[in-house]
């Protein structure tokens, strides 16, 4: 079949092939929901180099992830050159909705973002917490997601909320593109570690599963150069087609017992129902210099 993109259209092939064969869901749905998201997904996607995690033989088979972008990719294509050890990666770029179309025929189940633009490579554009339980009492994902989000609005920082689309939460803030990852990383750490402390029983900030002993790792290491996060609204290779889905704080309250399992076949039906709850996330970009000095100050 083919898909219209705007002026493109993009030839899906091998619409039929099962992806999910636990659910039936074929490579057509996965390229008919990207298409059908589009619009709220874009925005977090443009001007980002990608990491492309790819099941050519549907979530039961074997997965790669491939993050430069192919010669016999078209020209429509966005690309970016990312520097790496002796030598450079080019990356895809979905600019477009038929860039996103085109990767997910790829069978990209799941794109990942840079936390930087590839115009200012080195100089993220957010911060990123990631929150996955160490057990089943997803109240401690909630608690430490709420937690942070406290801090980051003491310091001057906007917050979001999303599911990971796995067992966790991401709290993400924007910020206006002036620090190098070091300086947002050592920020990261320096937040990650006033949460733990005021909740030392049910939070942690050791990356060693071994020191943890139960707790919930606040993790703050994707605040770091060529590292990736699953993208907003992207499906993930798990049972039901589970979506990585932006939240509004308030949804937190329904999630005492458990991550809400938001599935790809329902996902774009809920988000015409309601208000984006990352509308205002570019707006609400700050510069992390004033927020550095809140949080010296307060740990003073």
């Amino acid at each position: 079949m083919n898909l219209r993109c705007g002026r493109i259209s993009v030839e899906v092939t091998n619409e039929d092939k099962v992806l999910w064969p636990g659910d039936g869901i074929t490579k057509g749905e996965l390229t008919t929901y990207y298409r059908a998201i589009g619009t709220l997904m874009l925005p977090h996607l443009r001007g980002r180099p990608l990491s492309m995690e790819r099941w050519p033989d549907g979530i039961e088979g074997k997965s790669f992830w491939q993050k430069d972008a192919p010669g016999y990719f078209p020209g429509w294509m966005g690309r970016a050159e990312l520097a790496k050890k002796n030598g450079v990666v080019v990356h895809p770029v979905c600019n477009n909705l038929a860039s996103l179309v085109y990767i997910a025929n790829q069978a990209c189940v799941t794109p990942h973002t840079a936390l930087s633009r590839a115009d200012m490579q080195r100089r993220p554009d957010q911060i990123i917490f990631d929150l996955d339980p160490s057990g089943d009492d997803f109240g401690v994902v909630v608690d430490a997601a709420r937690s942070l989000r406290a801090l980051l609005q003491h310091v001057g920082l906007a917050a979001f909320v999303k599911t990971t689309g796995s067992r966790g939460l991401h709290v993400v803030a924007p910020l206006r593109r002036g620090e190098d990852f070091e300086e947002v990383h050592a920020f990261a750490r320096s937040l990650a570690r006033i949460a733990a402390a005021r909740d030392p029983e049910r939070l942690t900030i050791e990356r060693s599963k071994a020191q943890r002993k139960g707790r919930l790792f606040l993790d703050y290491w994707r605040n770091a150069y060529a590292q990736t996060a699953v993208a907003p609204y992207a499906v993930r290779a798990r049972p039901g087609a589970p979506v990585a889905l932006p939240l509004f704080w308030e949804d937190l309250d329904d999630m005492r017992d458990g991550a809400a399992s938001f599935r790809m076949r329902d996902v774009p039906a809920l988000c015409e129902s309601r208000d984006d709850p990352w509308a205002s996330l570019r707006r609400r970009a700050r510069s992390l210099a004033p927020a550095v000095r809140r949080l010296e100050s307060y740990e003073r």
